[in-house]
């Protein structure tokens, strides 16, 4: 048996020695980031009070009346236009031209009422357009033009928040979720449907955050809320600003925290409903020329080097901060920001792809400001970076900043594995791969998220079982093709959850092994809702295994909780890639895992500290859809050896056992 383990803490940022040859380029990225705070500021205030330019731009009361402001720097003119102009272009709604491209106007408080539409009409020297302001904070669609609109949005009776944001735990534990496909029904949920049917299960289940995808405004329901047009409106199909409000309120009444998907990567190319040609050129806001197109994404790369884009962006995420009380940000497509090939076709084997000249330093030094921004309006707030390279300093207090990033090549080994035979699982590489993180960074581990199960995928449960699932899941059933999927999906998740850095996430629905794949309505499936919604029923019914794998969920989050496992650091007890035996040791438990298809040990025998072992959690269970090959709540008491002590368990196929020593 190795040294107990100790504390799992970050080494510091450039103590892995293949960063050696690049040490200075690092501390330039960094001195970059200085240097560019001290522009934005001009040292007259703080980087987080620079943020602040949703409180400046847009439409707002004030009390004389009302002031909008936009930025269109290559504008001839703005006027805006709406219910209280009977849409007609009208010389009293025109905006003043100010310096730096900044237009806007003062109106009087009889001239706009709350829940009014409104455009702006922009000329510029070749043409003219309807828009919608960049930081409109209320946008619709009309259900039978399906044309989006600005709305006034200044309600009698603001929301007031009732509750705190929980205290930030030690375990990250994130349900991943989608308002609008979280109801059983075939059709687009709301905000206020969430609070009342899906919050109080997600709150029963053991984790502690939700991670919302698709909150910010996006014109297309189908993009899963990465087409991004409006980035200071949450998305109006969902319900209302306030209502998202109430949503985040009562998460925290729960005990939930609150993160939302923050899409800075790119934006929607459409003109009308977002800020693709905000003043008529495409060089506002992005990169001219294909510098600017993400070609594979058809969506615009933002410009990370203009000041007015990044007053834009660190203002965006104090926004939803201040506003909808959000405790932190997942930020999406991080490595199509950090690299001007965007990441496609790149393996990231070699160091000296993250410190080339295909590296955008500009999107790095945001990256960096951004995390100062969050931390500083919120010094408990989480950020979680999606980047596939592995870029390093990206989840460092004294690199980028990011609390942590997400392991990516977990889902990958166990996807490619499942496409295998279970007898040629390499325990090493599935341990390695379950292991394979810096250890001057944090990571949150899964096995699967919404991107596995997109359309052209299958979420984790049906790419096991795949259409037996339609006949064999209920519980009076046997089926060799069941009873494989039922055991590997349980013990696939004990082992990413409890191998994991700092934190563990989900997809909502998959806790319970949700069938199929998501795909949301479109011309291609005859704009079915058919799998844009989760089927809670199948975890309800008693009768289906559904609710049984749900079971073994929550104990398992519940054992995470109890023990603090992620505080220590794994380690290793026994790989046996013959016998297809993982034996590894964390917070004074042990975790054995037999992944061999067939092969039942019945005195499996490895060294261990002296003492008795009782039973935590045993993945074999009935309760959790299992055989119940092993005696319920067994101790076992080790063997002297010369070495010191033995202890032999029974290892049952595709099973897993949690023991705790006294």
């Amino acid at each position: 048996m190795k040294i107990p383990p100790r504390p799992n803490v970050p080494e510091p940022f450039g103590s892995d020695p293949y960063l050696a040859p690049y040490l200075e380029i690092i501390d330039g990225r960094k001195r970059r980031a200085e240097a560019l705070e001290r522009r934005l500021t001009e040292g007259k205030m703080s980087l987080a009070d620079f943020s602040s330019a949703h409180e400046y731009f847009g439409l707002h009361r004030t009390a004389a009346g009302w002031v909008f402001r936009e930025w269109a720097p290559l504008a001839t003119g703005v006027t805006l236009i709406g219910d209280f102009s009977d849409w007609e272009i009208r010389s009293e709604y025109a905006l003043s031209p100010a310096p730096g491209g900044v237009w806007q106007i003062e109106l009087p408080a009889e001239k706009l009422r709350h829940g009014m539409y409104y455009h702006m009409h922009v000329t510029w020297p070749s043409g003219a357009g309807s828009r919608i302001p960049a930081y409109a904070r209320r946008v619709v669609q009309d259900r039978i033009t399906g044309l989006f609109s600005a709305m006034v949005w200044e309600p009698e009776k603001p929301y007031v928040f009732r509750h705190p944001s929980p205290p930030r735990q030690e375990e990250l534990l994130i349900y991943e979720t989608h308002v609008g496909m979280a109801q059983e029904e075939a059709k687009v949920g709301t905000f206020r449907e969430f609070e009342e049917k899906i919050l109080p299960r997600i709150a029963k289940s053991g984790y502690n955050t939700l991670q919302f995808m698709a909150i910010m405004g996006h014109p297309y329901y189908g993009s899963f809320g990465y087409h991004v047009a409006n980035f200071f409106a949450v998305s109006g199909r969902f319900g209302t600003p306030e209502e998202f409000k109430s949503l985040v309120d009562a998460s925290h009444g729960l005990g939930l925290r609150v993160i939302i998907d923050l899409v800075h990567s790119h934006a929607v190319r459409n003109e009308m409903e977002g800020i693709a040609k905000i003043d008529g050129t495409s060089c506002a806001y992005f990169h001219q020329g294909p510098r600017g197109i993400h070609a594979n994404w058809d969506s615009l790369c933002f410009d990370y080097g203009k000041p007015e884009v990044l007053h834009f962006l660190l203002s965006n995420c104090r926004y939803y901060l201040d506003e909808f009380h959000v405790d932190g940000f997942r930020f999406d497509g991080v490595t199509s920001m950090l690299y001007l090939h965007h990441g496609l076709g790149r393996s990231f084997t070699d160091y000296r792809e993250y410190f080339d000249s295909q590296v955008d330093e500009d999107a790095l030094a945001y990256l960096t400001l951004a995390n100062k921004v969050i931390h500083a309006v919120r010094p408990d707030a989480v950020t979680v970076a999606e980047d596939v390279s592995g870029m390093p300093g990206l989840a460092s207090p004294d690199g980028a900043g990011f609390d942590c990033r997400m392991a990516m090549g977990v889902t990958d080994m166990w996807f490619k594995l499942f496409d295998q035979r279970d007898e040629h699982w390499n325990m090493f590489y599935l341990y390695g791969e379950l292991l394979n993180r810096r250890r001057d960074e944090r990571t949150v581990s899964y096995v699967e998220c919404h991107d596995q199960a997109i359309v052209g995928g299958k979420t984790a449960m049906f790419t096991l079982a795949d259409s037996a699932m339609y006949t064999a899941m209920d519980t009076g059933s046997r089926n060799i093709l069941i009873d494989r999927a039922v055991a590997l999906h349980k013990i696939t998740r004990l082992a990413t959850a409890v191998s994991a850095d700092c934190g563990y996430l989900n997809f909502m629905g998959n806790e319970f092994g949700h069938p199929e794949w998501v795909d949301f309505p479109r011309q291609g499936n005859n704009w079915s809702y058919d799998h844009a919604r989760r089927m809670w029923s199948l975890a309800d019914d008693g009768h289906l295994r559904y609710g049984r794998l749900a079971a073994f969920d929550r104990a398992m989050l519940a054992l995470l909780k109890a023990f603090h496992l992620y505080r220590f650091r794994v380690q290793t007890v026994r790989i046996d890639d013959e016998k297809k035996v993982l034996i590894f040791e964390r917070g004074g438990l042990l975790f054995c895992f037999n992944f061999h298809p067939v092969n039942s040990y019945a005195d499996y025998a490895f060294e261990v500290l002296p003492g008795t072992y009782t039973t935590l959690l045993d993945s074999d269970e009935a309760a959790y859809d299992g055989f119940s090959r092993r005696v319920p709540d067994q101790r076992y008491e080790t063997l002297p050896t010369a070495a010191g002590a033995q202890l032999a368990l029974y290892l049952p196929c595709r099973t897993a056992l949690v023991l705790k020593r006294s």
